[in-house]
């Protein structure tokens, strides 16, 4: 796993940084665990467009990823670690030994060819990545991910690249943890998670280089407010070069943007937050 840099022989790769998918060890999808992917285009059920600057892109496969890990005490074998286009980190192609079922999973870092994994709820299960174990046979002080929030429901938090969330304390039924995004929140302890690190550490330290390489994601272009007019965003117009202006900046609908709160005040998950992620 690394980042690589190419000759600057043209614009799109003189300040590309890209991966250069070193860890993976199979290139090509299990069939099996393949669905079709269905392209929005940003639009809902109406077919009006709720979310801007998405269309086109690759065409792709979704893989069908086991974020229950519910085959209790049933050993299975890495097969290889591949890429997905669904998310940022890489996926686990594992084989159960009972009746040779395969699955993907989630990769942690440093989770190897070879390597056996199991999900457990087991006093005796060895504490290694890739294990998922209830938050309540966890020791303290370790990196986790893929985490429920409600016993059985699957893994909800903490799935991007590199990310992990860490347990801090247990009291009453309850598991503190540090979110990856340095909130701590309350989880029921009967909640399941994976241990360690997900992969694909370096992700964030990517350069895409050129616009085209988001098209290929799916992801169009985006002009800024002040370049238009003011009929069309509420930052057009002036003359020359021309500041937001105030109270702005907003969106072109007029509601306030860049750092707006939106989260609804006295949500129902509130109770479940020690420590904010903002002070």
């Amino acid at each position: 796993m690394g980042i690589k840099r190419f000759k600057p022989t043209t614009p799109g790769v003189r300040h590309a940084a890209l991966c250069d998918f070193s860890e993976l060890t199979k290139h090509t999808p299990e069939k099996s665990l393949l669905a079709p992917l269905k392209k929005s285009g940003g639009r809902n059920n109406y077919g009006r467009v709720t979310s801007r600057h998405r269309g086109g892109g690759h065409k792709r496969m979704y893989r069908l990823v086991d974020f229950k890990r519910s085959r209790f005490d049933d050993v299975a074998t890495v097969l290889g670690i591949e890429y997905d286009p669904n998310r940022t980190t890489r996926i686990a192609l594992v084989q159960y030994k009972s009746d040779n079922t395969k699955s993907y999973i989630l990769a942690p870092l440093d989770l190897k060819v070879g390597d056996v994994v199991v999900s457990s709820n087991a006093d005796n299960v060895e504490i290694k990545p890739g294990n998922a174990i209830p938050l309540a046979k966890i020791p303290l002080g370790t990196a986790v991910h893929n985490i429920e929030l409600y016993p059985g429901r699957g893994g909800k938090i903490a799935r991007s690249a590199g990310s992990s969330a860490q347990l801090i304390a247990k009291e009453g039924g309850v598991a503190h943890l540090r979110m990856p995004s340095s909130e701590m929140r309350k989880v029921m302890s009967d909640c399941r998670a994976t241990i360690g690190q997900l992969s694909n550490v370096e992700h964030e330290t990517q350069s895409i280089g050129k616009a085209g390489r988001n098209r290929w994601k799916g992801i169009r272009g985006q002009s800024r407010g002040v370049v238009m007019n003011p009929v069309d965003h509420p930052h057009g117009g002036g003359e020359g070069k021309t500041p937001q202006g105030n109270p702005h900046p907003v969106t072109p609908w007029g509601k306030p943007t860049k750092g707006y709160k939106t989260r609804k005040p006295g949500k129902y998950s509130d109770q479940f937050i020690v420590k904010r992620r903002t002070k």
